[in-house]
């Protein structure tokens, strides 16, 4: 195998110090012009090249970015992964992508991960884990962006997607076009935006003055399959059920499985409506209503902001609000007039 070029051959064959070479390459301090070219014309004769991570060292900086997200298969990230990717690279900024399967554990370990290696910042997507563990990654490593996820801390930053806004005109709509009885499929737990569209629900049922009733809301994964048993035990356990409002647009998609599979027709003895607008949404059948979310430009943002916070480490930054809107296509029609 042949031997990598050093730093060291690359002094040996200018006839200077290791110290000379890296300021030629990194292009600090004072070096005469001849000097530079002997330097530079030895890093051409024998192929070297710089070491990223030792460079990163040097510099403290690597150019690099982490961005963590719970699930990459879920086609709401690769979006907001490319939003990124194009803001950084138009920056000259690589980006590390990692997916955590929905486990806090997994972020964690992670976040560590990308804080060793060291990248210069992160985005950290939709975030499992609790409020007291961020807090205390935050506190030994920033600049952090966050998505759908707030917390006050310095070198942390946030850009929030309008869940309880999104959550209200899905339960508006329905109840403008005669549905009563709704249900939702919400997302893990441990989802900030789950709780968020969960709360948002709520005031809206509330403010209609339509009932909530037990087991009106189950929570579960974010996914085909976890969608998919939530409608199945919903519609199952209450029948009167006319509307589902689903987490994301997975979840609606097993909904809408469930209901074939009870004999239920959608949209005509059952309403769905989902949340993310990912491409697949308007290529079902029956094409599903969704809530609108700008997925690339979340990401866009998200790099926006953390360059930003290179440019001011010490500044603090407002939450930046990504507005949505209701987009209605066949799975979502009036509620069956019944007998």
């Amino acid at each position: 195998m042949k031997r990598r070029i050093t730093i060291e051959d690359v002094a040996l064959a200018a006839g200077v110090s290791r110290q000379t070479v890296s300021r030629a390459i990194n292009s600090k301090g004072e070096i005469s012009p001849d000097t530079l070219q002997r330097v530079m014309h030895a890093v051409e004769v024998l192929g070297y090249r710089p070491s990223g991570v030792a460079r990163g060292l040097a510099t403290r900086h690597t150019r690099t970015i982490g961005l963590v997200v719970p699930d990459i298969t879920n086609p709401f990230f690769p979006e907001v992964a490319r939003g990124v990717q194009d803001i950084a690279r138009s920056q000259n900024y690589s980006v590390f992508l990692c997916n955590t399967d929905e486990s806090p554990q997994e972020e964690l370990q992670a976040l560590n991960s990308l804080a060793a290696q060291p990248v210069d910042g992160i985005i950290l997507c939709g975030s499992r884990k609790n409020e007291d563990d961020l807090g205390a990654f935050a506190y030994r490593y920033r600049p952090l962006v966050m998505l759908n996820r707030s917390l006050q801390r310095p070198g942390v930053s946030s850009i929030l997607v309008d869940n309880h806004q999104g959550a209200k005109l899905v339960v508006n709509y329905l109840a403008d076009h005669g549905h009563t009885a709704i249900g939702m499929l919400a997302g893990p737990v441990t989802s900030p935006s789950s709780t968020q569209r969960v709360e948002g629900f709520c005031q809206a049922m509330a403010a209609r003055n339509l009932p909530t009733f037990e087991d009106s809301i189950l929570f579960g994964p974010p996914t085909i399959e976890g969608g998919h048993e939530a409608a199945r035990l919903l519609l199952t356990r209450h029948p009167q059920v006319t509307a589902l409002f689903a987490y994301n647009d997975l979840s609606a998609l097993g909904a809408i499985q469930a209901c074939r599979d009870l004999g239920r027709l959608v949209p005509a003895e059952c309403a769905i409506i989902g949340f993310d607008d990912v491409r697949l949404a308007a290529m079902v059948s029956p094409a599903l209503t969704s809530v609108r979310v700008d997925k690339y430009y979340l990401g866009q943002q998200a790099m926006i902001r953390l360059l930003a916070m290179f440019d001011e480490p010490e500044a603090v930054f407002p939450p930046v609000q990504v507005d949505v809107q209701l987009v209605v296509r066949e799975s979502a029609l009036p509620a069956k007039i019944r007998d």
